[in-house]
């Protein structure tokens, strides 16, 4: 059996990612004004560095070495943290296709970003490739209704959110400058920490206002979503594909965000997508076959970057 390529690990476990992601939107909104937005956030990091931290354990191994400077699992951890309590704040007053909206901006964030701390350049079919991604992903979001999509406007959630998004757009490059050579599990752990570390001495006072034995059924199960699917496992894949991929590549699967989220209604039975809205999600297809085709010359990817 032929193995698989570095790229195509990194596109792999994006697609993968960009799955996962999906339910985030929908459970996160069931929840979001049942449990303060920290509160969540570090239980759902608890209980996801557990699996993280054991299969780290297990597998690669927890070596000292491997937590050389702690501060960069600091700057990571916040930044990341950042962006899921802003996401839970932001789904308190926007809804889902709102936030899924905004949450097509960052690619095209990624990529300035990736140029300011790595120096990769987007080329101009990787530029055409986000265009075409972002205009689908709009496309799928607004139902094909071009008066709904003329009509947008960003309220405080949405705000809120950007700002957020911002700080998930800034991490891929920054994996991939502060990364040393350790392997995927023990760096996620590492962040992990670092979020949980200040996320608990910012929101101490939410955490102790929570009253957990309270927290109905349904919090506890999105909970459980959100900690295994969209933390342990996003956050691995997530550090593989911003190993392996131009930070532009990565977060352009964020387009598939949305057209995840249409099959998942579907899925549930709660409504079926029009043609045109199905137009949309053969425009994400398309931008993801660009990107798919490597570009001639040097592996962007593979940036020439020192330790620090």
């Amino acid at each position: 059996m032929t193995r698989l390529s570095s790229s195509a690990q990194g596109h792999l476990a994006m697609l993968l990612f960009s799955a996962l992601v999906a339910g985030s939107f929908s459970f996160g909104s069931m929840i979001a004004n049942d449990i303060a937005p920290v509160a969540v956030n570090v239980v759902r990091f608890a209980l996801a560095g557990v699996i993280i931290g054991t299969a780290a354990a297990l597998g690669p191994g927890i070596r000292r070495a491997h937590f050389r400077a702690p501060w960069r699992y600091l700057v990571l951890g916040g930044v990341f943290a950042s962006y899921f309590v802003l996401m839970f704040e932001g789904l308190k007053t926007a809804a889902p296709v709102s936030t899924s909206a905004v949450f097509t901006l960052t690619p095209v964030m990624s990529a300035v970003f990736g140029w300011l701390v790595l120096r990769q350049v987007t080329t101009p079919r990787m530029a055409l490739a986000l265009s075409i991604g972002a205009a689908g992903a709009l496309w799928v979001i607004f139902r094909a209704d071009l008066a709904a999509l003329v009509a947008f406007d960003l309220g405080r959630g949405e705000a809120i959110y950007f700002v957020g998004c911002i700080a998930h757009a800034l991490y891929p490059p920054l994996v991939a400058r502060l990364n040393r050579g350790e392997p995927a599990l023990v760096f996620t752990f590492g962040m992990m920490i670092g979020a949980i570390a200040l996320m608990g001495l910012y929101g101490w006072e939410s955490l102790r206002a929570t009253d957990w034995a309270a927290l109905p059924a349904h919090v506890w199960a999105v909970l459980a979503y959100l900690a295994v699917f969209a933390s342990a496992a996003t956050f691995v894949l997530l550090q593989i594909g911003s190993m392996r991929l131009p930070s532009a590549k990565v977060m352009a699967y964020t387009y598939l965000t949305p057209s995840w989220v249409t099959l998942l209604q579907v899925a549930l039975g709660k409504e079926t997508p029009s043609a045109l809205v199905l137009a949309g999600v053969g425009l994400s297809a398309v931008a993801l076959v660009l990107l798919l085709k490597d570009e001639g010359g040097a592996d962007p990817s593979k940036p020439s970057v020192r330790a620090v």
